[in-house]
């Protein structure tokens, strides 16, 4: 697709620019929160704040790591195949780049295929304004913390840590690009029940893709035949995405699909780990809606 070919030389030449970079000089701090500064400024923070959502937009959020390359793939698959439109020639997480970039998104015709990161408090006052249709994608938070590791540690647009034990720690605090993910995770469970927003878990992705898309097209209106999802899925499939990384995500492509696994956080956390992140579930998810569904879809299948 045409739009791919520009998001990938938008983002090589991020990541080219990282490399004279010091480490310390890879992120900076925004309302108290890290974000890294190859691909993100404050500045377009700041404007998204007014940027205007449309009621025919598709809103992607997720936590990093937790599936959001994956299942915008998905989605700019629906839109391609019911009305083949092609996605944007811009980077597709909406606090990437610069304010211009929200300028020329704005004129996009609808239905846009938005992303982002950002906490609730850092979306476009429109979204919950007009309440957008809003895709929610959480993971086994062990699993998102594995992934996020290799991910500092591979990309050179973070800094590198010196051991899975150090990250840890930092995940656990939430002095990682874009924060701490409980904060993110109590932040939805707050609208949880709002008829236009839709969680959905990466396991349960995992487990069976056709009826995750499925129920994904169904949310967003798209009218799909059981074909067409079947066809979605299979492309859709980690290992159709790993293998096809390079041509669809260039240089990111090594690190972005690593392994896709559910249950590898087994292979990195200590007892004494995997008890203080199942304390802070506790402390943060415990009675809550979302708690209840991640308790049941992550934890007793992994």
């Amino acid at each position: 697709m045409a739009g791919r070919k520009q998001h990938i030389e938008q983002m090589d030449k991020a990541l080219t620019a990282a490399a004279v970079k010091r480490p310390e000089e890879l992120l900076f701090t925004y309302k108290g929160v890290l974000y890294p500064s190859v691909v993100c400024n404050p500045e377009t923070f700041e404007a998204l704040d007014a940027f205007e959502m449309k009621e025919e937009d598709l809103l992607l959020v997720s936590y990093p790591k937790c599936g959001t390359n994956w299942t915008c793939q998905l989605l700019n698959d629906m839109v391609y195949t019911t009305s083949g439109k092609e996605p944007p020639q811009e980077m597709p997480l909406l606090e990437f780049g610069t304010p211009d970039k929200l300028k020329r998104l704005t004129n996009l015709q609808s239905s846009r295929v938005l992303v982002t990161h950002l906490h609730t408090d850092n979306l476009p006052k429109t979204v919950f304004a007009k309440k957008i249709k809003t895709l929610v994608v959480f993971r086994n938070p062990k699993d998102a913390a594995v992934s996020y590791f290799h991910f500092y540690h591979n990309n050179p647009g973070l800094p590198t840590y010196d051991s899975w034990d150090e990250f840890f720690e930092c995940f656990m605090n939430g002095k990682v690009a874009y924060g701490s993910y409980f904060d993110h995770a109590i932040a939805w469970n707050k609208h949880i029940d709002d008829e236009n927003v839709m969680i959905v878990m990466f396991e349960d992705m995992k487990q069976d893709l056709v009826a995750a898309t499925t129920q994904i097209a169904d949310f967003f209106g798209l009218p799909l035949t059981k074909e067409q999802i079947q066809l979605i899925a299979d492309k859709g499939s980690f290992k159709a995405m790993k293998d096809k990384s390079n041509e669809t995500h260039g240089k990111m492509g090594s690190f972005l699909f690593r392994k896709g696994d559910v249950g590898d956080w087994k292979n990195y956390f200590s007892e004494a780990q995997s008890q203080e992140m199942d304390a802070k579930f506790e402390e943060c998810l415990a009675g809550t809606k979302l708690g209840e569904k991640m308790l049941y879809n992550v934890y007793c299948k992994t």
